[in-house]
């Protein structure tokens, strides 16, 4: 089961193969679990809404339709909707989690002290200033250059064309630049 694709395991799991359920949530488990980590900073919590975007998907699987749409884009939204969602409540004021946190930029095994503390200080300054920045653009910014998303992917995501991304995206390092200059 391991060789098929999305389109197939979802078809699988539409008839019942419990097998096919556990290969989606082993596929993309990891990457989901990074994009809700990049935006919350609590760890307990982000697993919490990983959990719950899982949990959704199982839900609503017997009504997904196989699109041009891939399903991984299904699941960043329903993703995104549920950090969203929880942000929205007065309890739960928005954050981001530091980037020295969500990357794997550091290494844990660097030899040289001063260039993990070099680079410690940089994603903060990095950080802060994503946090100056206009929340699309920090959304576009973080899904391309902490998780690795393609201009596709991040469109897919996000419900925009790809030349919309382009262009949150050049405007949204723009914003950064000018950020970190006038920090």
């Amino acid at each position: 089961m391991l060789e098929l694709s999305d389109a197939e395991l979802v078809e699988h799991a539409q008839n019942g193969n419990l097998d096919a359920v556990g290969q989606l949530y082993d596929r993309h488990r990891t990457r989901i679990f990074r994009y809700v980590r990049s935006r919350i900073y609590n760890t307990q919590l982000a697993q919490d809404l990983t959990g719950e975007v899982f949990l959704q998907m199982v839900t609503h699987l017997p009504g997904y339709r196989v699109t041009a749409v891939p399903f991984s884009a299904w699941l960043y939204r329903i993703a995104h909707n549920h950090i969203i969602n929880h942000a929205g409540r007065k309890e739960n004021r928005y954050q981001y989690v530091p980037l020295l946190y969500a990357s794997d930029v550091i290494s844990q095994k660097e030899d040289n002290p001063a260039r993990i503390v070099e680079q410690k200080l940089q994603l903060e300054e990095v950080q802060q200033a994503l946090e100056r920045i206009d929340e699309i653009q920090r959304e576009v910014i973080v899904l391309r250059f902490l998780l690795d998303f393609s201009l596709k992917e991040v469109a897919l995501v996000l419900g925009k064309t790809v030349a919309a991304v382009k262009s949150i995206q050049h405007r949204g390092l723009l914003a950064l630049e000018v950020a970190m200059k006038y920090e």
